[in-house]
């Protein structure tokens, strides 16, 4: 809290005036509580959030406001006072968001999470599920690194499926399955995370891996308000692998190490892949405000970021828009919300790491002539640079309403639709002296292509809902509904080769000689899917003590077979309000305590479409006997065998947790604790021919159990008019097994994930085992090297032998010598933020961490190793490694702890106080993003590494392997700047 002005002396009684704001968006707070403390003197603001009032000499005022933190503010000699209310995030009185709905705090009997603006992360987000990372217990966040154009990956305690997707659900603005893109950080209100079963069963068969429901801002009744930001921001590398320069690699030629080419030259291609000016920047301007029966908010926005690589960015622009009105009485309510975004993606760059390290540093990028040199067994990546183009034209859009309407108290109707629409072009083409006009065997010089895409997703979902209260002491609210969802989408494909000149690029594909010669390419595709649903949920209270909850939906899916298209889901979770309790009464330093249980069953339908049917794919072409000279037709055959039975997996989660509020605010949190059991895992097994045409068949087999612990912890440590620090610990555990890989019918004991690629054919670096953990390294287990620098591995007696005496058999699970060698799913994850404020400044330090896990560092596996000459090679090779004179194995040697602390986030802001009505609102920051990070790995940055799934390919990373070329990690530096007016 804040107080500005100047001051003017009275005596006895004297008026002051003074208004009260918002601290998480500065918007004025009506209806706030202004009493002089220990007496019943006070008024309340008006709706502007301003107040006049007469008080004594040295009065000192109690604000307070529901949802925010009350404050006592000492008057002295101020005449006019502009106090700022902080938001109370652990505030039982606080409205979360949970699907068709909404609730307090103090009545939620589920496990969920709530993260308002003021904890969002301060560094730029490229993605909204940024502002999430390392703020939510249980939910991991993982990026490549910091290319502009990659995404997220994102799991939520865990992983629950194989086949299927385990990513939450994204609800935004009541639009399921909401577009990232059409989200910037200054247009989000709040974010909620329904983390368990019981809170997510609304969703049904959407819900298995969570559901983050994210709201976005709307205007507010009362003057215009104008608000600006915008960041600059750098970026610089940091953490790259430490391969031999041009120098060295030379000496060791010299030396008769190895025998190669020195081509003369003395080449970092590294960095001439990086965009050493790299400038990001962002700027939105928005605008809100309304009447008494109607509300606006707009707003625009520029971003243009530019990655460390070159040809490696994106710039995008977009506008928001939101409508809200009231009619007939205020039982009329509607709300329309219209989003657009256009963004030009140069995707050519951000790749060619591995080439660029690994590459004779001695040889030119290009040949005497000034052309540029090839070679038949790798890419020029920088040669790609200037001879290729690869960019994309996309543009989102959604537009969606709701009309709501009161028949009669407490009974509302409503009704709402959206419609969503993604299309991008992509357009490549690489030019005559490009690489590929020399490498493309039929002589064609140029190539071309363009893609094209378009989804659109349709909503339709009426509801109604009903609230009431029963002699002031039963509580009820219910809602129920139906949902109609469709998706559609659909793509093509052109390709052309042998263009006569560059003029035209891309722009004319039909003037490239392949096609003339039956060598050009093309492709087109289309699939849709439904889901249509029935749900409904009750809530109630008594006293607000005992709260239950149930909830129901039955649901269809077009995806699932004919003798399954339907399922049922459901919950029941209870809570018990302990610190309302009479024994409770005399237990002075508890606020509020809460226990909650809950139950419930979610499915999973994120799968492709058509896996239920049987499918037709081409064939060869073969001469039918038509006409004088035959005619050569397309053949089709099944690719698919059917599965009239195929369903939907099923997750049942218990959950128990305790929500706390200690010493009048100063201390509080919560305490979860879940299991959670799926069932009918998707998969694909073999199958028996005949009967079945295939060899394979999509069906429901097996069983995945996990269980966690989540810990929420937030802290005022220091609360007075000057000073404030709060500080917030989260930390989150969670272990998986899988149960069961068979059935009656499908026999299977373990599975391989994890392709390790590369040199040697080294194969897969994961096993699944029927009741072992997820994300067991399985290999062998490293004893040593011989005097003439060869493996020894040992056997299953403990004996060091060669490899060539050791049981490598990967079936003969009873013999073989290969065995469990680590794990790389963390055991534990924490983050750690602290909020400091001094008078008009602010600091935020934020650490976060992953915990008792291993990586296989795939660099050193591959390059640590002479073996790989003349290649170039780590220095490592030649000393952490210089026993080795052998060639690639893979096995316990490569894998190391991947456990990191990082400084993730340190920002210094500072706002201006000024007395004037024209500016509300000034504020600058600077921010320094990955600052450091502490670590024993050896390898890139651990955090970049993918942390969940099976092993199996996520967003082209694997669980647990460091790549060989990671996009390169980044330290980065932003200044920005919020203006109120």
């Amino acid at each position: 809290m804040f107080i500005l002005f100047n001051t003017t002396l009275w005596a006895q009684n004297r008026t002051i005036t003074g208004i009260v704001t918002s601290g998480v968006d500065q918007a004025p707070l009506p209806g706030v509580s202004v009493l002089v403390k220990g007496t019943s003197t006070g008024t309340t603001t008006d709706e502007k959030g301003r107040f006049t009032l007469s008080v004594p000499e040295k009065a000192v005022l109690s604000v307070s406001y529901i949802g925010f933190l009350s404050e006592n503010v000492d008057v002295g000699k101020q005449t006019n006072l502009s106090i700022i209310l902080q938001s109370d995030t652990k505030s039982m009185d606080e409205v979360v968001v949970v699907g068709y709905g909404s609730i307090k705090r103090g009545d939620l009997t589920s496990a969920t999470a709530h993260v308002g603006p003021k904890d969002f992360r301060q560094s730029g987000a490229r993605n909204a599920m940024d502002l999430l990372q390392g703020k939510v217990a249980g939910l991991q966040v993982t990026r490549s690194g910091s290319n502009p154009n990659s995404g997220v990956s994102i799991q939520l305690r865990g992983a629950t499926s194989i086949m299927g997707g385990n990513s939450p659900l994204i609800v935004v603005d009541g639009i399921p399955g909401g577009n990232m893109d059409l989200l910037q950080q200054e247009d989000i209100e709040s974010i909620d995370v329904l983390k368990d079963g019981s809170a997510a069963a609304i969703y049904g068969t959407q819900a298995n891996g969570g559901v983050i429901l994210i709201t976005t801002k709307k205007g507010k009744p009362g003057q215009t308000r104008f608000d600006y930001a915008n960041y600059f921001r750098k970026e610089f590398v940091q953490r790259q692998p430490k391969f031999l320069s041009a120098d060295e690699y030379r000496k060791k030629m010299e030396d008769g190490v190895f025998t190669g080419t020195d081509g003369g030259a003395n080449v970092n291609a590294f960095d001439e892949l990086i965009n050493k000016d790299n400038i990001s920047q962002y700027h939105t301007l928005a605008i809100s405000g309304g009447g008494e029966n109607n509300s606006f908010r707009a707003s625009t926005y520029y971003r243009n970021l530019e990655g460390i690589a070159k040809e490696n960015g994106r710039q995008e622009y977009g506008i928001r828009a939101n409508f809200n009105g009231k009619g007939l009485n205020d039982r009329l309510n509607t709300s329309v919300n219209l989003v657009t975004n256009y963004n030009n993606a140069n995707l050519l760059g951000g790749g060619g790491w591995e080439w660029a390290y690994t590459r004779n540093p001695t040889q030119p990028l290009k040949n005497a002539d000034g052309s540029w040199y090839y070679e038949q067994t790798t890419t020029n990546e920088v040669a790609r640079l200037y001879e290729e183009k690869y960019r994309r034209q996309q543009q989102t859009s959604s537009l969606d309403g709701k009309v709501s309407y009161m028949f009669l108290d407490g009974l509302n109707g409503s009704v709402f639709g959206s419609i969503q629409r993604n299309s991008y072009t992509d357009s490549y083409y690489a030019s005559l002296n490009s690489e590929p006009s020399f490498k493309n065997g039929n002589g064609y010089k140029g190539e071309a292509e363009q893609t094209s895409f378009l989804r659109t997703d349709y909503a339709f979902e009426p509801t109604i809902d009903y609230k009431t209260i029963v002699n002031e002491d039963h509580s009820i609210t219910a809602v129920a509904g139906y949902s109609y969802r469709r998706s559609v989408e659909q793509g093509f494909d052109a390709k052309n080769f042998g263009f006569s000149s560059d003029v035209l690029e891309d722009n004319k594909l039909q003037t490239g000689n392949a096609l003339i010669d039956g060598k050009a390419e093309m492709n087109s595709n289309k699939w849709d899917s439904k889901l249509i649903a029935f749900f409904g949920r009750a809530n109630y209270s008594y006293k607000g003590k005992y709260m239950f909850q149930g909830i129901y939906r039955r649901e269809g899916s077009s995806r699932f077979g004919a003798n399954n298209k339907w399922g049922n889901f459901g919950s029941v979770s209870a809570g018990w309000n302990i610190s309302a309790e009479e024994f409770m009464k005399e237990v002075s330093f508890v606020d509020d305590l809460k226990l909650r249980a809950g139950y419930g069953v979610t499915g999973n339908q994120d799968i492709g479409n058509y896996n239920s049917l049987v499918t037709l794919g081409t064939g060869n072409f073969y001469i039918f006997p038509e006409g004088e000279n035959g005619i050569w037709r397309q053949t089709y055959g099944p690719n698919r065998n059917p599965n009239p039975n195929l369903k939907w997996e099923t997750k049942k989660e218990f959950n128990i947790g305790l929500d706390f509020s200690l010493f009048n605010g100063k201390l509080g949190g919560s305490i979860d604790a879940y299991k959670r059991v799926t069932d009918d895992l998707l998969g694909e097994y073999k199958s028996q021919q005949p009967p079945f045409i295939r060899d394979f068949l999509v069906t429901n087999v097996g069983q995945l159990s996990s269980k966690g612990i989540e810990l929420t912890l937030t802290a005022s440590v220091i609360q007075t008019d000057k000073v404030t620090w709060r500080t917030d610990f989260i930390a989150s555990s969670n272990s998986a097994r899988m149960d069961s890989f068979s059935n009656d019918v499908y026999k299977v004991s373990y599975r391989d994930f994890g392709s390790i690629g590369g040199a040697g054919a080294l194969g897969d670096a994961f096993r699944v085992m029927e009741g072992g953990k997820l994300g067991n390294f399985y290999g062998k287990r490293f004893a040593g090297f011989s005097e003439d620098g060869k493996w020894l591995f040992y056997k299953k007696d403990g004996s060091a032998v060669p490899f060539d005496q050791i049981n490598d058999s990967r079936t003969d699970l009873e013999n073989t010598d290969l065995a469990v060698i680590g794990n790389a799913i963390p055991k534990f994850y924490a983050s750690w933020n602290n909020t400091i404020t001094y008078k008009n400044f602010d600091l935020r330090v934020f650490f976060r961490g992953r915990f008792g896990y291993d990586v296989l560092n795939t660099t050193e596996l591959s390059y640590g190793n002479r073996v790989a000459l003349p290649n170039n090679v780590l220095e490592s090779a030649f000393t952490k490694h210089e026993a080795l004179s052998d060639t690639y194995m893979y096995s316990d040697y490569y894998i190391e702890s991947g456990s990191f602390v990082k400084l993730d986030e340190v920002t210094l802001g500072y706002t201006f106080k000024l007395n004037t009505a024209k500016l509300r609102n000034f504020r600058i920051y600077v921010t320094g993003q990955n600052l450091a990070t502490f670590t024993s790995y050896s390898g890139a940055d651990p955090d970049f590494i993918l942390d969940n799934g099976f092993g199996n390919e996520i967003n082209g990373r694997r669980l647990g392997l460091d790549p060989r070329d990671p996009y390169p990690s980044t330290r980065s530096f932003l200044v920005g700047l919020n203006i109120g007016f």
